[in-house]
């Protein structure tokens, strides 16, 4: 990777990006990660943009196998079938950084400027999380070490709730008025879930001749 791409003024020197590709994609049918979009696969272009921002990339996924052409590292699930909590407590193990940040695989309006200033609120927290008009966005956070004792408590016992684990430890929210200066339209948290989801993302990108929140020369800029 290009480490001229990182500029010196982030907090992402201590951050790694985990990417959560782990999900059973029950509702779509079919793996999520892997539906095209502007001539990328979703996964390919989560990675590209993270690859912007983080040194280290993270994909935690039980099937490596159907990954082995993005260029990052890849990670299982240390409590397998515990949902979200399970992939970022598995990223934030494997990571060689004291935070990571977590996102989904469908998650397709990443925004640069949101994601900057969310690494710029973590401050020693263990958790730094945003608000939207749908309450706090767990799929969309900073997670650091410190909370890992809290996580494999939660997931030993049975326990997946990300929230659960958030209200137990030193957590910085980012309010919804403060990430609409950001995102207006709370886009960075859209995710896709079923094939309505899917073609409905897809016209509307059409139609708008959409690209990228994340503005450097290697980003795809529409479609």
């Amino acid at each position: 990777m290009d480490n001229s791409r990182i500029t010196s003024d982030k907090t992402s020197t201590n951050v790694s990006a985990v990417i959560l590709a782990g999900g059973n994609s029950s509702r779509m049918k079919s793996n999520k990660a892997l539906l095209p979009f502007c001539g990328e696969l979703f996964i390919e272009r989560i990675y590209r943009q993270m690859s912007i921002l983080f040194r280290d990339v993270i994909l935690v996924t039980n099937t490596p196998e159907l990954y082995r052409f993005l260029p990052c590292s890849t990670t299982p699930d240390i409590f397998p079938g515990m949902g979200s909590l399970a992939g970022i407590h598995a990223g934030l193990s494997n990571s060689e950084t004291p935070y990571v940040f977590a996102v989904a695989c469908d998650m397709p309006h990443l925004n640069e400027a949101l994601i900057r200033h969310i690494l710029a609120k973590i401050d020693g927290q263990d958790v730094v999380i945003p608000e939207s008009d749908g309450g706090l966005e767990p799929l969309h956070a900073v997670y650091g070490k410190g909370g890992l004792p809290i996580m494999e408590e939660a997931l030993s016992m049975g326990n997946r709730k990300i929230i659960a684990c958030c209200n137990r430890l030193n957590t910085t929210v980012i309010t919804r008025e403060e990430v609409g200066k950001i995102d207006p339209g709370f886009l960075s948290f859209r995710n896709i879930n079923t094939p309505e989801d899917y073609f409905r993302f897809r016209e509307e990108t059409d139609n708008a001749g959409e690209g990228d929140a994340f503005s450097t020369p290697e980003t795809v800029t529409g479609c």
